[in-house]
Parts: structure tokens; sequence; C-alpha cells
């Protein structure tokens, strides 16, 4: 299947701890956009629930939304698996994750902790250079994750990086 959209240069990376920070996070994004949706630990009914109230949010905003960990619920792509619906974007925290994620067909990689994050508290950053080193070279757009916002994204970009996704960015 063609993707419908192109692959955004904003991300919102979606979880539990946002609680109702979400809802305003999501306006805050620009049209275009995106999300990956996440929120692994929330119920299976009310995962649905809550992805269904950011679709319908997200096509009002004109954002683009990627769904991690399954779902039957249709977004504009999948998250860390392969498949055949859409955008597929994947982790990379190493060159062999990065790897698998060509061989399962990914569009985008997001190669993560650029930076010290509250995502993944006391791992250290793999700065700039070095995480623009696992995507290097694999044809696909390398999204820089984790510690990001829109003002390191702007001295970023030299080092080849397509685009940037955060958490906290977004509840500011």
């Amino acid at each position: 299947m063609a993707r419908r959209n192109p692959i955004p240069v904003r991300w919102l990376m979606t979880d539990e701890r946002m609680g109702d920070a979400l809802w305003p996070a999501l306006r805050r994004l620009p049209p275009g956009s995106g999300v990956i949706f996440r929120h692994y630990a929330t119920p299976a009914g009310e995962r649905r629930a809550v992805v269904r109230r950011v679709l319908r949010l997200a096509r009002a905003r004109g954002l683009v939304v990627v769904v991690a960990g399954g779902s039957s619920i249709p977004a504009d792509g999948i998250h860390g698996r392969a498949g055949t619906r859409g955008i597929r974007t994947w982790p990379a925290h190493s060159r062999v994750e990065a790897l698998a994620g060509v061989r399962a067909g990914a569009d985008a990689l997001f190669v993560s902790p650029v930076y010290a994050t509250r995502s993944h508290d006391g791992a250290v950053g793999l700065g700039a250079a070095r995480a623009m080193r696992i995507g290097r070279g694999l044809g696909m757009p390398v999204i820089a994750l984790g510690g990001m916002d829109e003002s390191r994204w702007q001295r970023m970009r030299r080092f080849g990086f397509y685009g940037w996704a955060a958490i906290d960015a977004w509840l500011r």
C-alpha cells in the first residue's frame, strides 16, 4: 500500500505519563506533524478509546498518527513492527536495531536517546553525531528522539537528521 502522507518532520511521542496534558500537547503540534501513539500500559479497551479520541483530534488538525504496540484501529501507520499499513516507523538505539528496521521495511527511523531524557532516566544520551551514525546511509529519514525540542532541532539539522520527536517539548 502506498503511503498517503509524507513523513512528518515534527513528532509527539505519547505515553501514560502525559495524562490529560496529552490533549493540549496535540493542539500545540503544527499541522502536518506526526504522533506516535504508544500508551503501552493502558488496558486494551481504554487504549482503544484514547486512540480513537487522538485520531479524531488529529484528523481535525491535519496530523499523522502512527500506532505502536498493535491495534486494530485504522491509523496512518504502525511503529516498531513490520506491516503493510501506511507509514512504518522503527525505533533504533543501535545500528543493529536500525538494520532490523530496514529489513522490516521501515519508512523512517527514530534514533534515541540523542540527549538525556526523563523517558530513559539515567541513560546517557548518544549525542548528535553518534546518533546520526546509527541511521546514516540507510535510505530513509532519521528522526532524533530524546531530550529534543525546537531549539535543539535547529542546531542538529546540520548532522543530517530529517526530523525530531519529543514528549516534554510539547508539554511546555
